[in-house]
């Protein structure tokens, strides 16, 4: 109980008018690391991840955004929508770089490690690749997914590519030469999340009420952890892997210990279901996004006595400075008073 008492109050961003949908986190830049969040709301929204501070909004979709991504150095990012519509854009300076279009709801996407593909999926059904050293050029289409695609991610040094679907069980996993499913990962519920870890070892999925560990090499099933409620999102420690989040219908954000399956604190706040959780790239702290329209930061109980924890929840080493923060976000050319309220309502499918 003593560890409960710890945890502290969370930083809460606001600014999403709308839930928020999807969060991800970039790894740890020359900048310091960055949180994209998407919402219903239409506006993607690059942080700080460190202190949650606002840097930009991406205007241009006009419909809800499910899916966001940040590339590896946190140069680039990416947005799917039910505008069916993927974007890309230039996280320096908010501009849009390209629309890839669609004929259906975007619901998914994510960058590749080496940074030049991305990877889209959604209603659909068809995974797509495009090229983004050549983003006219048409993409490169894999369609043999059994229902609409949830979620999309790279692994293997991007060899395989996972999916899930929004209406039947199972993670899919595809050979990127072949486009053909090599592996199944069998769930009873459809997987609402799919976390690769940072070191490549395992997948991290959400299905119903359960959160599962699979090994992403050999693919069998590692761990099942029975949560209380369903789960819509989990998410690894990454820097140890002894520690998981998940948020779901009940509105708080669990951490676990990854080897006992204990639950290690509770934490309370949102005022609406939970639809996304994830740890930032060092694991001093989680985020999580909700039905509420607010993202709340938490920090992490830490168990290195030699590691200090600042009271904003980020170890000292990778302290952002201000000045790197003002190098990062200068230029950003997006306004940030802009006027929620006389904004068509997203499309909400």
């Amino acid at each position: 109980m003593d560890q409960k008492r710890k945890l502290a109050v969370p930083l809460v961003c606001h600014g999403h008018s709308r839930p928020v949908v999807d969060l991800f986190y970039s790894p740890v830049t020359p900048d310091g690391f960055f949180l994209i969040s998407a919402s219903k709301d239409s506006s993607p929204m690059l942080r700080n991840g460190e202190t949650g501070d606002w840097i930009g909004t991406f205007e241009g979709h006009k419909g809800a955004v499910w899916s966001c991504c940040l590339d590896t150095n946190a140069l680039r990012a990416a947005s799917g929508s039910a505008d069916f519509s993927a974007k890309l854009w230039d996280a320096l300076t908010g501009d849009e770089l390209h629309s890839f279009e669609h004929k259906h709801i975007v619901r998914a996407c994510a960058f590749s490690v080496d940074t030049h593909m991305l990877l889209t999926g959604g209603v659909e059904k068809v995974l797509r690749i495009f090229d983004l050293n050549r983003p006219d050029a048409p993409p490169r289409e894999v369609d043999n997914s059994p229902g609409s695609i949830r979620t999309v991610a790279w692994l293997h040094s991007d060899q395989t590519i996972l999916s899930s679907c929004t209406d039947i069980g199972g993670v899919r996993l595809w050979d990127v030469r072949s486009g053909k499913i090599v592996q199944t990962l069998e769930t009873k519920s459809p997987v609402t999340s799919a976390e690769v870890s940072q070191d490549g070892r395992y997948i991290t999925t959400a299905d119903g009420s359960s959160v599962k560990f699979w090994d992403a090499n050999h693919f069998g099933l590692v761990r099942t952890c029975d949560m209380p409620c369903n789960v819509e999102s989990a998410s690894l420690e990454p820097k140890h892997g002894n520690k998981f989040i998940a948020g779901g219908e009940d509105m708080w954000i669990r951490l676990f210990d990854f080897h006992s399956g204990e639950e290690i604190a509770c934490n309370k706040g949102h005022h609406g279901p939970v639809h996304c959780v994830r740890f930032s790239p060092g694991g001093e702290s989680y985020a999580s996004g909700s039905e509420d329209g607010t993202i709340r930061i938490w920090q992490t109980v830490s168990h290195d006595d030699g590691e200090a924890v600042q009271a904003n929840g980020s170890s000292a080493k990778v302290k952002v400075t201000v000045d790197e923060v003002t190098r990062k976000i200068d230029g950003f050319n997006l306004s940030k008073d802009k006027k929620i309220d006389e904004k068509e309502e997203a499309t909400d499918l």
